[in-house]
Formats: C-alpha cells, sequence, structure tokens
C-alpha cells in the first residue's frame, strides 16, 4: 500500500535512521519493503498510557521483551503494555524492561511524545550496567522470522556478560516444514484470535457466525522468509478446528494464497456474503488502520467492498496483544526459558 512519510523538524532522529529501519517487521509480523507511515499529524492516544520500563535498578532477574513497536499509542499501550503487564505479574521477582527493534519507531515516539524507548543494544547495555545476572528474552513476535533473526544475532553478541540466557519462542511456536505442520501454539491463538473476533461482531460461535453466511478474514503481514510457512500453517489449523469461515491473509500476500485477491476469491467461492476484517497481529498499529481499514482504494477494506459481492464488509481493530489468552500464552513460554536457566 502506497504510504506517505512526512517529515518534521521535531523528527530530529529519523535522519539518522539507516534504511534497515525503514525496513523490517511490523510489530510480530514479517515486512519486506513496506515502509511505515509516520503519524505526526494523527491523533493515535494518549502516550502516558504506556510505560517504556526503561529504568535502572533492575536487579539480579531480567525479563527483556522485544517487540518491533508501533507508533500508536492506543495499540502500544494496549497490546504491548498489555503483554509486558501480564508477564510482570506473572513473574513478580523478574524485572521486566522493554526493547523495540525499529529505529524509525523508536525515533518517531520520541520526537512527537517525549517517550524514550530503548532499542535492543541499549536494553541489553542497562541490563549488563546494572549487573543483571540471569537474563529471559520474551519476543512478542509472531514467528521465527527475519526479526527473530536479527534479535537472535544481537543476543547472541552479550551471551558472556551474564551468568545465564535463555530465550522464550515466538507466539506461533517452531515453524515447521511444510503447511500442514501445525502445533499446540497455533491451535491456542487460532482460538484466542477467532473467539474474540466472534464475541466482537456478536456470534455465539464461529458456527452460528458460518450460518449467518458471515466469514472472517484475519491479516498478517506476510514475509519472503522461510517462516512464511507459518501462515499457510494457520489456515490448516483454522480447518483442523472446524473454522471453515475463517481466512489468513497478509498484507504483503506472501505466501500467495494469502494474497487480497486470493482470499477475497476464496471467501466468494466458499458463499459467504458477509465479511469482518482483523489484524492477525500483535498490534493494531499502521497497517490495521491503513492498510486494512484504510479509506484508500488498495486497503483490504476498499478491495473486498468494490468486489461487489458482499453486503457487508466490516473492520474490528485491535492487536492480538490485548487478549488475555494470548497474553498466558507468552506468559507460558516465558515460563518454558525460565524452566531452562533452573536446568
Amino acid at each position: 500500500m502506497k504510504k506517505y512519510l512526512i517529515f518534521a523538524a521535531s523528527a530530529l532522529a529519523l535522519a539518522s535512521c539507516s534504511s534497515d529501519d525503514f525496513l523490517g517487521e511490523i510489530q510480530g509480523n514479517e515486512q519486506n519493503g513496506a515502509t511505515t507511515t509516520i503519524n505526526f499529524g494523527r491523533d493515535t492516544g494518549d502516550a502516558s498510557k504506556d510505560d517504556a520500563r526503561n529504568q535502572d535498578d533492575i536487579g539480579s532477574n531480567e525479563l527483556l521483551v522485544v517487540s518491533f513497536g508501533t507508533s500508536f499509542n492506543d495499540s502500544r499501550a494496549k497490546d504491548i503494555k498489555g503483554i509486558e503487564d501480564a508477564l510482570q505479574a506473572a513473574y513478580p521477582d523478574w524485572s521486566v524492561r522493554r526493547a523495540f527493534t525499529a529505529q524509525i519507531i523508536i525515533n518517531h515516539v520520541q520526537a512527537r511524545d517525549g517517550e524514550k524507548i530503548d532499542n535492543m543494544q541499549q536494553a541489553m547495555d542497562r541490563a549488563v550496567a546494572n549487573g543483571v545476572k540471569n537474563l529471559v528474552v520474551q519476543p512478542t513476535h509472531l514467528m521465527h522470522g527475519a526479526e527473530y533473526d536479527e534479535m537472535m544475532e544481537m543476543i547472541d553478541t552479550y551471551r558472556d556478560k551474564f551468568e545465564s540466557v535463555a530465550v522464550a519462542e515466538p507466539l506461533l511456536g517452531e515453524v515447521g516444514s511444510d503447511a500442514t505442520i501445525i502445533n499446540q501454539d497455533k491451535e491456542d491463538v487460532a482460538k484466542a484470535v477467532t473467539a474474540a473476533a466472534v464475541k466482537e461482531a456478536g456470534y455465539e460461535s464461529a458456527a452460528a457466525a458460518a450460518a449467518d453466511k458471515t466469514a472472517f478474514v484475519f491479516m498478517g503481514h506476510g514475509t519472503s522468509h522461510t517462516a512464511k510457512v507459518s501462515y499457510s500453517q494457520m489456515q490448516t489449523t483454522m480447518q483442523t478446528l472446524g473454522y471453515d469461515n475463517v481466512f489468513i491473509g497478509t498484507v504483503e500476500g506472501e505466501p500467495e494464497e494469502t494474497s487480497c485477491e486470493a482470499v477475497i476469491e476464496a471467501v466468494k467461492a466458499a458463499g459467504y456474503t458477509k465479511v469482518i476484517l482483523r489484524p492477525l497481529m500483535v498490534v493494531a498499529g499502521d497497517h490495521a488502520n491503513n492498510d486494512m481499514a484504510g479509506e484508500d482504494a488498495d486497503s483490504w477494506l476498499s478491495q473486498f467492498t468494490a468486489a461487489g459481492c458482499f453486503e457487508n464488509v466490516d473492520c474490528q481493530i485491535s492487536g492480538l496483544g490485548r487478549i488475555a489468552d494470548i497474553q498466558q500464552l507468552y506468559i507460558a513460554h516465558t515460563k518454558a526459558a525460565m524452566d531452562l536457566l533452573n536446568g
């Protein structure tokens, strides 16, 4: 989707960003070439409701939550902070801290809102300076993709600075070899996001929605990384669970069957006349608000509407991070990593 970067004098640090800062992954989802919209003139919520979690006095045990990040304040507070708060409540003997991997997001939020969020290197340096002995890293990424790989490279350069380091699984767990391979994590995510979407839509169940000719389309980002099979596996998971009216799509159209055009044809062929679009992303940021629900002709909302074969097309702008069952899954992944530290 075409993006416009609005440059302002207050964005004092943006000029120092490398091209890699503009390319990467949208929080929890792989991104390969799209730019992130700068929202200086848009009201994205109250930044004071967020917590940068960049305090010192960490203690011996740190739980570092690593996210791509988002400039949408409401989503940052509800989705990313929501996960962090849940982890802190679950593990009160550990100090939860934050790192974003998208420098452009860090610069933007600081320039616009005065909120200073650590990047990965700053967070690791802070942990070392504070004398952290045991470090557990919980990525909020969806999968073992490019952003996860880069995070691991950074962690590996710091391993000898701590007594012990463990890295938890991303949300969807292990990737698997092909589209038929699914795991418990993917089943848990499929159940959680479908239940949230069904409830928000006012149905008692996915089956009741199907009976009303309503389909749910969950839009991820897509990626050229080998982990893109995760999206196909999520579609397989939906079918295995009996959610025949749930379809997985991606902004980038990778894998090919997840492109907007392909998903429209699949929903139409299945005979559904009503569509509800919802992001399959940890945050409800730029992609959810613009690529999915935007007014431009190439948004998913506009394309589904223009197809002319659906009575109604609605959007639910809500990230995965605010769903309680998703938070519990991160908590479980973190526990598994902590158990590794204990042998």
